[in-house]
């Protein structure tokens, strides 16, 4: 056993969702379709880099509202594949109910390392702490969400030790963690590791569950019910160890594979899309 009760074979087979989603690339196809609708619209969004390279970019759909809370959306992608224009379609929900949405951009695997693509999201909510007055956001009301290798990314961000970027500690004021890893351990040890390239150290470094005293803000973790048992265990896991920053019960959405999660963050009346306008007050 490579793993658990996982051979190598199993192990591989349960970090690769496709496998549980036979409808995975249409789904995904809609995310784009989506996005393409939603800027059609809002207009385009208004571009912003956060650091020096040409992948440290962020697209900003603004809202009318005067000094309002942002939300955050990292993607998904298996840490992979995906960008910010594929990442367009929840944004109408939060522009009309008064929220600015940010859909962030940053390298991809195996072009940078993992230590260098944490750095960026970081980096890149950083920028939006600072700037938000800018254009028109609240610094004191920020809210990040991610999906799948984002909800990983999201649950780094949650338990950054902000004063390494000179920061409070309470940039966050809530995470959506959604169909994430939250420890890295049988992702190192899966075939995923290929390309993630991950070592005992940066498996320490990069699984968020291991550094939950940087918590500062509630959490909420969700999956889909037709999801591998491996990933349904990373976030029941995670649930478990948030304690009381856990910011409600864990959420199952029993009828929806991994992919179709996501697009409940555009859903204005339920599932991840009422959860976040709940935190933003909205």
């Amino acid at each position: 056993m490579i793993f658990l009760n996982y051979d190598q074979a199993g192990l591989d087979r349960q970090y690769d969702q496709r496998v549980w989603a036979a409808n995975a690339v249409e789904v995904i196809r809609r995310y784009g379709e989506n996005s393409d609708r939603v800027r059609a619209a809002l207009g385009e969004p208004t571009a912003f880099s956060y650091g020096p390279s040409p992948a440290e970019t962020l697209d900003l759909y603004p809202t009318a509202a005067p000094n309002a809370p942002v939300h955050v959306f990292i993607h998904g992608g298996a840490w992979r594949t995906q960008s910010k224009r594929d990442s367009a379609f929840p944004a109408e929900t939060f522009v009309r109910a008064g929220a600015h949405y940010i859909a962030l951009d940053f390298a991809l695997l195996p072009t940078v390392t993992m230590t260098e693509m944490v750095d960026q999201v970081r980096r890149g909510v950083a920028w939006v702490y600072r700037n938000a007055p800018t254009f028109g956001g609240d610094p004191a009301r920020i809210h990040i969400s991610g999906h799948s290798s984002g909800g990983h990314l999201a649950g780094c961000v949650a338990v950054t030790d902000w004063d390494v970027y000179g920061l409070p500690q309470d940039v966050v004021k809530s995470t959506i963690c959604a169909s994430g890893m939250y420890d890295l351990q049988a992702v190192r040890l899966s075939a995923r590791n290929e390309y993630v390239r991950l070592t005992p150290e940066t498996e320490h470094a990069f699984s968020p569950i291991r550094h939950l005293r940087h918590l500062h803000a509630p959490v909420f973790v969700a999956y889909g019910g037709l999801e591998s048992d491996e990933f349904k265990r990373h976030s029941r896991e995670f649930a478990t160890a948030l304690g009381s920053h856990l910011s409600a019960p864990l959420a199952e959405y029993k009828e929806m594979n991994h992919f179709e999660v996501a697009d409940t963050l555009a859903d204005p009346k339920a599932r991840l899309g009422r959860v976040a306008l709940d935190f933003l007050g909205l």
